[in-house]
């Protein structure tokens, strides 16, 4: 059984691996050169004490991972948080975007944050309907806003303001 946990430096390779394979496709990331272990071992060690890795883990490795990350270093800004998920392309389908997503949402409550923040590829309807399903709510579409592969790509802002027990209420 998958068990969510915290992401360690040493599971920077399967992070990579799986990024990298959403990097491949061109359809949810602006990133278009692969990114290396070392690098998400960096951003492992990095995170602020608010932010979160969180890997969903099961026997045979690491099967998707999400981020919970400060939105903005502007003061303003702190009870406002990102979050993103991906998964290995083989095991989409599979409801483990709704655990890690889910997990995400906790651990920001925990943080003390008040409103995630998501940021999509417009016509990715998997990842919208994916937040959709946990109350993201679709605050606009930034127009030609990223370009890969020689295409200009919109991107969905989506919003989910926490209820009561975070910050603010």
């Amino acid at each position: 059984m998958p068990k969510i946990r915290d992401g360690r430096p040493s599971d920077a390779a399967s992070i990579a691996a799986i990024y990298n394979e959403s990097i491949a496709a061109r359809d949810s990331t602006m990133q278009t050169t692969p990114v290396v272990p070392e690098r998400v071992a960096a951003r492992i060690r990095g995170l602020g004490p608010r932010e979160a890795l969180l890997v969903m883990a099961a026997s045979t490795g690491v099967l998707g991972y999400g981020m919970l990350k400060q939105y903005s270093d502007r003061d303003g800004y702190r009870y406002t948080a990102e979050t993103s998920v991906y998964l290995r392309r083989a095991r989409t389908g599979e409801g483990l975007g709704s655990k890690i997503q889910e997990a995400l949402i906790r651990r920001a409550r925990s943080a003390d944050y008040h409103h995630l923040v998501a940021k999509l590829w417009a016509d990715n309807e998997r990842s919208r309907a994916l937040h959709r399903k946990f109350g993201y709510e679709l605050v606009g579409i930034q127009q030609e806003v990223g370009y890969v592969e020689g295409e200009w790509r919109d991107i969905a802002i989506l919003q989910k303001v926490l209820g009561e027990g975070s910050a603010g209420e």
